[in-house]
């Protein structure tokens, strides 16, 4: 059975979770502390950085080359159904969005959300939260908000007319900030209902599912209707 080595907040391996729910593939998840920088953590990734996806005698690392591996290993034969599209204008278009989500939002919102607010609490290294980079996390959402929200007012999902890898993306990342309750759901009509699409997926479960010690989460985390 494939492994998965994630963080339950880490919005890359959240992004790597809902593919396999939604392609409905069985891995075993072991949840690892990048943090720690565990000998052996570091042994199948340099780079100390979850998620980690290990199939048999290969090791896939990062996120986005899991994403495409599993999308050419077990996605196939999904025909039209595919999360990364088989015409090249989509195809160009779902990676450029995902990369929109997993390295600018990232940069720009999660990295320092989590960071902050998460990692510094349990890290050994521990910290107060800087508050002043949380709001500036807070404060860039708003502007990502507002582009999804300019996509799905013209597009049926996010990178076209069907479900793809970018939805998963921006979807992974959102999860994150709202557990912590930082998505101002009231910034943008059409991301709100179009997050509601992606949330009320079988594939969401096991996420909404997903709780921290001694962090509650935010008042919408669990809710499919809100």
């Amino acid at each position: 059975m494939p492994l998965l080595l994630h963080y339950p907040l880490c919005p890359h391996s959240r992004f790597v979770r809902l593919i396999l729910a939604e392609l409905g593939v069985d891995a075993e998840l072991i949840e690892e502390r990048a943090f720690d920088r565990r000998p052996e953590f570091l042994a199948l990734d340099a780079a100390g950085r979850t998620p980690v996806f290990v199939d048999d005698d290969e090791t896939i690392v990062p996120s986005a080359v899991i994403a495409e591996y599993l999308d050419e290993t077990y996605g196939a034969g999904r025909g039209a159904q595919r999360l990364l599209p088989t015409e090249t204008q989509a195809r160009i278009e779902t990676r450029r969005l995902v990369d929109w989500f997993n390295v600018k939002f990232f940069e720009e919102v999660t990295g320092w959300l989590v960071t902050e607010k998460v990692y510094k609490r349990f890290s050994p290294q521990g910290g107060a939260p800087d508050m002043d980079l949380v709001r500036v996390a807070r404060a860039n959402i708003r502007h990502h908000m507002r582009y999804i929200g300019h996509l799905t007012s013209h597009r049926n999902w996010l990178a076209g007319d069907r479900l793809s890898y970018a939805d998963f993306a921006a979807a992974a990342h959102l999860s994150c900030a709202d557990y912590l309750g930082d998505v101002p759901w009231e910034e943008d009509e059409a991301a709100k209902h179009w997050y509601q699409r992606v949330k009320s997926r079988p594939a969401f479960r096991s996420l909404l599912a997903d709780r921290a010690p001694g962090m509650a989460p935010g008042p919408f985390y669990a809710l499919l209707d809100f």
